[in-house]
This record gives C-alpha cells, structure tokens and sequence, in this order.
C-alpha cells in the first residue's frame, strides 16, 4: 500500500478528521488507499498553535489509513474556498503569493494501531494488509 510522511501535527490532524488536504509542491496521478506516516519531523510552530485541541502526536508510525481522491492545483481560488471550510487549520498555511503546488484530498480517514517504521520522500510503499 502507499504510504505518505507528513510532519506533526499535520499528520494527526488528518488522522482526527481536522485537515482533509495534504499541501506539496509536486502533484500526483494516485488516486487510492494511503497510509498515513506521522514523520520524525516537527512543525513547531504549528504544534503551539494547536495545543488547544489536546491531542498526541506520535512521530515516526504510520498511524492511520486513507483514500487520496484528488490531487487540485492550489489557486487563489482554492485558498478561498478551503480557508472559510476550516480557517484554524487553513489560514495562513498556504501564502499563494509565494507558494506554488497541489492539495491531495484525503478521505475516508481511519485511524489505526500506530506502527513503528521510518518514513520516506514521496510516496511509498509498506506492505499493509487491509
């Protein structure tokens, strides 16, 4: 199965059903099941300011799975249409001024058992069985 690294808290807010779009600078023709890997890394920043929602955030474990159901190049039109849907997650994430990439939605979102392995660029692949 793919699987996909993102930084705390990123990944847990995915995981919880808080984020529904993965920001990168490359697009994706992949459209399926995906697990979602929290990383070792950490977006300080954003983990202050979610320290209200009293969450874990495990790092280096897959710790849920999903669906990825499109990949959308990230217009200013985008930007207004997302932000309005969930500003505490969206405002401020993505500067169009001076960012250039695509969101993949994330659906379907399970959280599961946390499993213990490195992550990797891009996407990649763990055998997972469903």
């Amino acid at each position: 199965m793919k699987a996909i690294t993102i930084k705390q808290p990123w990944a847990t807010l995915i995981a919880k059903g808080y984020k529904e779009y993965e920001f990168r600078t490359w697009k994706t023709k992949y459209r399926g099941d995906i697990l979602i890997h929290a990383g070792k890394g950490i977006d300080k920043k954003a983990m202050n300011r979610f320290e209200n929602l009293n969450l874990e955030y495990p790092n280096g474990c897959i710790i849920a799975k999903a669906k990825i159901t499109d990949c959308i190049y990230v217009d200013n039109k985008f930007v207004s249409e997302i932000v309005p849907k969930n500003s505490e997650v969206y405002k401020g994430l993505i500067n169009k001024d001076n960012w250039n990439g695509y969101g993949f939605k994330i659906e379907d979102v399970e959280e599961i058992e946390p499993i213990q392995i490195n992550g990797k660029l891009s996407l990649w692949d763990y055998d997972y069985k469903i």
